[in-house]
């Protein structure tokens, strides 16, 4: 046999439920803007001291002065350093979902020795 509670005691259940259920903590979303802020600069201090002279910037240097329109170059070049960044950012996706974090850091550091063992190799014969 089905019981049906009285109107005030569902108005009771349903406004404890409200109240029992806090909307998202102040300090935890201000920490949250932080922690977001924080990866945006170490990302843009990381990209942009990695990119100060490097083989791109001078030839879009060159580009740029030959061309004599350095605004349709900033234009192209901004566009192709978003698109490597994108397929960065989707392959460590990728990668992030596909292996640990620990397996991760294992293949970078065994590619940097692979590859300082290799100009090592090249710089001595």
């Amino acid at each position: 046999m089905m019981s049906v509670k009285p109107e005030s005691q569902t108005q009771e259940s349903s406004q404890d439920q409200v109240t029992t259920t806090s909307p998202v903590d102040g300090s935890a979303q201000a920490s949250t803007q932080t922690e977001h802020w924080q990866i945006v600069t170490t990302t843009f201090i990381t990209v942009f001291l990695a990119e100060i002279g490097d083989k791109t910037q001078l030839s879009i240097l060159v580009i740029s002065a030959q061309s004599h329109q350095p605004w349709i170059v900033f234009a192209g070049a901004a566009i192709a350093l978003v698109s490597t960044s994108l397929l960065g950012v989707l392959a460590g996706k990728w990668l992030a979902k596909t292996f640990s974090p620990s397996l991760l850091n294992t293949l970078a550091g065994l590619s940097f020795l692979i590859l300082s063992i290799s100009l090592l190799w090249e710089a001595i014969a």
